[in-house]
C-alpha cells in the first residue's frame, strides 16, 4: 500500500513495526479532494489525522472573517494542534483544509493516549512534530513582523511549489489573500508587479513560477 510505504519512511514508525501495525489496526482511512475541510474551528476533536498522501493546510480565522495560513501538514505528518486540543478535551482552534488530494488516517483519541503509554517512539514522533510546528510558527511571526507583503507572497508561492513539486499553481488571488491575511486587491497588484519583473506568469486561476 502506498500510504504504508510513506509512513515507513518516518524514523519512529520504521523502528517500531508493532506501532505501525496498531496504527493501521485502530485508524480509519479516508480520502478527500482538494478544498475539503476535514476540521473546522470550534469543532469537537475525536481523532487526530495522520496524512499518508497529499497535504493539508492549517488556517486560523479572525473575528472579522480574515484568515491566515499557519502551516502545512505533509505526508507522514500529523496535526499537533488537533493532538493538543484532543488530549485536553478542547474544541479545535484552527481549520484544517485539504491542499492536495489527500489520504488520511484518523486515530481515535483513546488510542492516541494508549500509544503514549505503550510506545516511546510515538511520543518521539509527537515531540518532533511539535518542535517543527513551533519553528514554523516562529518563522510566520517573523515574516509578519519584518517582511514586506511582496516578500511574503513570493515565499508562499515558493512553498506551494515545493509542496506540489510543480511550477504551475492552480490557485486564485482570493485564496492567496486569505492565506496571507490581506486583501485580494493587494495580492493582485503584487502579482502584476512580479509578472512585470519576470518572476511569475499569470493565467486564469493559475500562476506559473518562472
Amino acid at each position: 500500500m502506498e500510504q504504508m510505504e510513506t509512513l515507513t519512511q518516518i524514523a519512529e514508525f520504521r523502528s517500531s513495526p508493532k506501532l505501525m501495525e496498531k496504527l493501521y489496526e485502530y485508524s480509519i482511512i479516508k480520502s478527500y479532494p482538494s478544498g475539503y475541510v476535514i476540521l473546522d474551528e470550534n469543532a469537537s476533536i475525536r481523532s487526530i489525522p495522520i496524512v499518508s498522501k497529499g497535504s493539508i493546510k492549517v488556517i486560523r480565522t479572525e473575528e472579522d472573517g480574515r484568515e491566515i495560513l499557519l502551516y502545512y501538514i505533509k505526508a507522514g505528518e500529523s496535526c499537533i494542534m488537533s493532538f493538543l486540543g484532543g488530549i485536553h478535551n478542547e474544541t479545535s482552534k484552527v481549520k484544517a483544509e485539504v491542499e492536495e488530494d489527500a489520504e488520511i488516517l484518523f486515530l481515535p483519541l483513546e488510542k492516541v493516549t494508549l500509544f503514549i503509554k505503550e510506545h516511546p517512539e510515538w511520543l518521539n514522533y509527537i515531540f518532533r512534530l511539535y518542535h517543527k510546528r513551533f519553528e514554523e510558527l516562529l518563522e510566520m511571526v517573523n515574516d509578519i513582523a519584518f517582511k514586506k507583503m511582496d516578500e511574503r507572497l513570493l515565499d508562499l508561492l515558493q512553498k506551494k511549489q515545493a509542496l506540489t513539486k510543480n511550477t504551475q499553481l492552480q490557485i486564485t488571488h482570493e485564496q492567496l489573500a486569505n492565506e496571507l491575511g490581506t486583501a485580494r486587491e493587494v495580492v493582485s497588484r503584487l502579482l502584476k508587479q512580479l509578472e512585470k519583473e519576470g518572476v511569475v506568469q499569470l493565467g486564469r486561476n493559475k500562476i506559473i513560477l518562472m
